[in-house]
């Protein structure tokens, strides 16, 4: 079953560690996620853009649109990526998110993929 890795961040961590530390991170993360490929797990990865580079949020209400060019300055933290793994319980997902380097310095939501509707039946 799939499971989506959210990570997310605090706003500024990155600025704060500069670049070679931010190198050193990115370098962790790459090895890791090249190790769930190995093993099978791995659907899919990604970076995300700070909420400064081109971020947006668009709202449709009534046919009115809405929309709220970023950084976010009611947002504490940003999703910075994710990881899509192909897990075979939550209980793995879980073990999994434990061993993600960006547990050390952000928080990882775990979640199952799923319909945008309740199963009733």
């Amino acid at each position: 079953m799939p499971y989506m890795l959210l990570i997310h961040e605090p706003i500024g961590q990155r600025a704060a560690r500069g670049e070679a530390q931010g190198r050193v991170v990115f370098d962790r993360m790459l090895r890791w996620g090249g190790e769930l490929k190995a093993r099978g797990l791995l659907l899919a990865t990604q970076s995300l853009a700070g909420q400064d580079e081109g971020a947006a949020r668009i709202q449709v209400r009534d046919g009115q649109t809405q929309l709220l060019d970023g950084p976010f300055a009611e947002a504490k933290e940003m999703v910075g990526g994710f990881f899509l793994l192909d897990c075979a319980s939550r209980d793995e997902a879980l073990a999994l998110a434990r061993e993600c380097p960006a547990a050390q310095w952000a928080t990882i939501e775990v979640r199952a993929t799923g319909p945008c509707f309740a199963d009733l039946l």
